[in-house]
């Protein structure tokens, strides 16, 4: 029995005289159900869908699919691209129409992430990488001493600001961020952070080769180590800037017997302190320090402010800044 025949029985067995729980249980219906439907025979003396309020859509349903085949073939197309496109089929609509219409379909606009270029040799070292590890205890995770470079401007593009103005008042010194060329100076950074927390920043002020790598892991490498109480048998992460990879810093490393991550070109995305870097850059750039001066010192008490996390039973909701890693296999993976 279809809908129609239902609805037309509801409604002959009310007229019979019947209650709304007698018919709910001949028809095996609810009883609120019965009674909207008799209720909406009495009011408009039909049991047919009435016509719905509103324009119509428009863009037909062929259109609709059209342009979701467009977008899911080049995600890049843009909104007057396909403007033009139905144009071209003899529908004429806007930009807003465009995106309301992919936005009922599931399909919004968001930036593309940056991430790096790789060519199929860097994939397949990123994906053996990930199935070597995808099963790793977290303990494992936990036992790893993760380092990195990055790169501070002092007027670097490291948040986004919003301010409150009248229409005309975009120009006023309140309302604008000032911008130099070149990011008006930089300093440069080495940091490490564990599963425990994050450890010694060191500012490098000359430019870093292979000798002064060493001499910064020297210092600081062990005596980060013991602050952060790694267990035996500790693992030192680093990525394979020509620094890192070259004979006498493997050599200096061998000698020291530090157990070193092997770690997969074009990967600077899997390593875990790249949230700690946004982190900082954040709160750095919410200071707006004024000079070098200023931004070194910034930098080191915002570092010294970044929580350190306890380990989390449920890796799904692991704090971003702590062992995070296995999402991001996962991702490798898929």
């Amino acid at each position: 029995m279809n809908f129609i025949n239902l609805y037309n029985k509801i409604v002959d067995l009310h007229q019979a005289g019947k209650t709304e729980s007698a018919i709910g249980k001949q028809l095996g219906l609810n009883k609120s159900t019965v009674g909207a439907i008799i209720r909406k025979w009495k009011t408009y003396k039909t049991t047919d869908n009435l016509p719905r309020s509103g324009a119509p859509r428009k863009i037909s349903p062929r259109g609709v699919k059209m342009i979701t085949r467009t977008v899911s073939k080049n995600p890049r197309t843009t909104q007057a691209d396909l403007v033009n496109d139905l144009q071209r089929a003899g529908t004429k609509v806007t930009k807003p129409t465009i995106s309301n219409t992919l936005h009922r379909q599931g399909l919004k606009s968001f930036s593309a992430r940056r991430v790096p270029l790789l060519k199929p040799v860097h994939v397949q070292a990123r994906l053996k990488f990930a199935r070597e590890h995808l099963d790793d205890p977290e303990e494992d995770w936990e036992n790893v001493i993760w380092s990195d470079e990055t790169k501070i401007e002092l007027f670097g593009k490291n948040s986004t600001r919003h301010v409150w103005r009248t229409k005309n008042a975009e120009l006023h010194p309140k309302n604008t961020i000032p911008t130099v060329k070149h990011g008006g100076g930089n300093i440069m950074l080495w940091g490490c952070f564990s599963a425990n927390g994050p450890r010694r920043l060191i500012r490098v002020k000359e430019r870093m080769n292979g000798a002064m790598y060493r001499e910064i892991l020297s210092e600081n490498l062990l005596p980060s180590a013991r602050a952060l109480k790694m267990k035996r048998g500790w693992v030192f992460q680093h990525d394979n800037d020509p620094k890192h990879t070259a004979r006498a810093t493997k050599e200096w490393l061998r000698k020291k017997h530090f157990k070193v991550l092997e770690w997969p070109s074009q990967s600077p995305d899997l390593n875990p302190i790249e949230h700690l870097w946004r982190e900082l850059k954040v709160c750095v750039a919410q200071q707006q320090p004024q000079n070098i001066t200023a931004l070194e010192e910034i930098c080191m008490e915002e570092w010294a402010k970044i929580p350190v996390c306890k380990p989390c039973e449920d890796l799904q909701k692991t704090f971003d800044l702590c062992h995070c890693q296995r999402r991001v296999y996962n991702k490798v993976l898929r």
